[in-house]
């Protein structure tokens, strides 16, 4: 197998007027990988993946796709794309547009695979413009996949999806890399790429802050979670932040050993303790100096769930 990258980056650049949305970026992406992309609204992500794929021209810089200008047909056949927003059309049935798609490539995918891949067969034969934003969304995604990419670029491909749907995508992105595709993922939910790439590039300010494994990452904010089941928690010196997760509370602290023992010390009822290396969210913070906040859902333009 080469080890080739599919796609390369090299000291790109892209500006709108006074705007610079991508600085400097360099950036390679090997065969086989599933790199997760991840930054605050406005980091520059959606344009660095639309420099790519060839939907616009680094101001300075250089990117190839497979060896080729992105805009050669050579490459663009051997990558596959879901952008934020698409339109489809409206009275086209679902099967219709996968047709119109797949006869754009010699030897594309089996549709009825992958409609069942992606969860989309139980609405197949419904027009476009009959169906929900989330069903929209299954059948944007599988379209990346009908000419049998060897790389595909998945822009917030779960937005609007419930979690039924979203774990189906998750699913069916995993089919694909275990049979040697390489994937471009970006999302604002941190738990969905850390359930799913090797590899997490930050991106803050149109510039690369991070670029490392997820377990990697992991250690980079120094700090650890203890979780029990409480009801209140009590006021414990050192704590950073509080998270809820159903009925389960995350206390992060840079010293769980003490933690622990200021919490036995308190008298508080819990139980179901458990203590484990900082998540990615926590690393996400910590590189683009955002603090941590008491039940905090949402931070910097990032979803948890």
């Amino acid at each position: 197998m080469t080890t080739e990258p599919l796609a390369r980056a090299i000291g790109v650049s892209r500006r709108y007027g006074e705007n610079t949305a991508v600085d400097g970026v360099t950036l390679d992406i090997p065969p086989g990988q599933l790199l997760g992309l991840l930054g605050p609204n406005g980091a520059g992500k959606s344009t660095l993946i639309n420099l790519f794929v060839g939907l616009r021209r680094p101001t300075s810089g250089r990117i190839e796709l497979f060896g080729h200008d992105p805009r050669d047909v050579r490459a663009r056949r051997r990558m596959g794309m879901t952008p934020q927003d698409t339109g489809l059309p409206e009275t086209l049935k679902a099967t219709e547009v996968v047709d119109f798609v797949a006869s754009h490539f010699a030897d594309p995918a089996d549709k009825a695979a992958l409609l069942d891949q992606f969860g989309i067969t139980p609405f197949a034969g419904r027009q476009v413009g009959a169906l929900s934003g989330g069903q929209k969304r299954r059948l944007a995604i599988a379209l990346a996949f009908v000419g049998k990419p060897d790389l595909v670029f998945l822009d917030e491909p779960t937005t609007g999806l419930d979690v039924e749907a979203r774990r189906t995508l998750w699913d069916g992105v995993r089919t694909f890399h275990e049979g040697g595709g390489a994937v471009v993922l970006t999302s604002h939910y941190l738990d969905e790429v850390e359930a799913l790439a090797q590899r997490v590039v930050i991106v803050d300010k149109g510039r690369c802050v991070a670029d490392d494994s997820v377990q990697s990452l992991r250690r980079v904010s120094g700090l650890r979670r203890v979780s029990v089941r409480m009801a209140e928690v009590p006021a414990l010196p050192g704590l950073v932040g509080v998270e809820r997760e159903g009925d389960r509370v995350h206390l992060i602290s840079q010293d769980s050993d003490r933690l622990v023992r200021d919490l036995v010390a308190s008298g508080a009822a819990f139980s179901n303790l458990e203590v484990s290396a900082g998540s990615l969210e926590d690393a996400f913070l910590a590189l683009l100096g955002r603090d941590h906040g008491a039940d905090r859902s949402t931070e910097a333009g990032v979803t948890t769930t």
